[in-house]
């Protein structure tokens, strides 16, 4: 399964992003979309597309957080990384700080963040992330800058 992760769009994103993101079995969007019309274009791709809110979001439209499970691999999707970690979580993939993260913590949780489509941190550039997600095969992360 490949999926397209995108986060931080702030009602905008490069135009060739959706042709981009074609090859997508599902698409997880980590918040901050702001406006639920600026998915229209991911949504007319034919994904699944899975979204929870950020902190720029003026509604509720979106959970605050979602627990997936992909070939055994059970993911928090959740704008703000948490301070404390749910039970039973592998990966944790999270937007909000506008910067790319790869990171395994002591207790083996790999935490993950595509950065930002508009306006990155830090001197980080705009950019995306694949997830690659096999069963009986370790996860794949690949950062995709634009």
């Amino acid at each position: 399964m490949r999926i397209a992760v995108i986060s931080d769009t702030h009602d905008k994103y490069p135009p060739d992003l959706p042709r981009r993101l074609q090859g997508a079995d599902e698409i997880w969007h980590l918040g901050d979309v702001c406006e639920p019309v600026t998915l229209a274009a991911f949504e007319a791709l034919g994904k699944p597309v899975r979204v929870v809110l950020g902190n720029n979001e003026t509604h509720d439209l979106w959970p605050q957080q979602l627990r997936l499970d992909r070939a055994g691999i059970n993911f928090l999707l959740i704008h703000i990384p948490p301070s404390r970690l749910p039970p039973g979580v592998d990966v944790v993939l999270h937007g909000h700080t506008h910067v790319p993260r790869d990171e395994t913590d002591e207790q083996g949780v790999r935490w993950l963040n595509p950065g930002c489509i508009t306006r990155p941190n830090r001197g980080a550039r705009t950019s995306f992330a694949w997830l690659t997600v096999k069963p009986g095969q370790p996860l794949e992360w690949k950062l995709q800058l634009l």
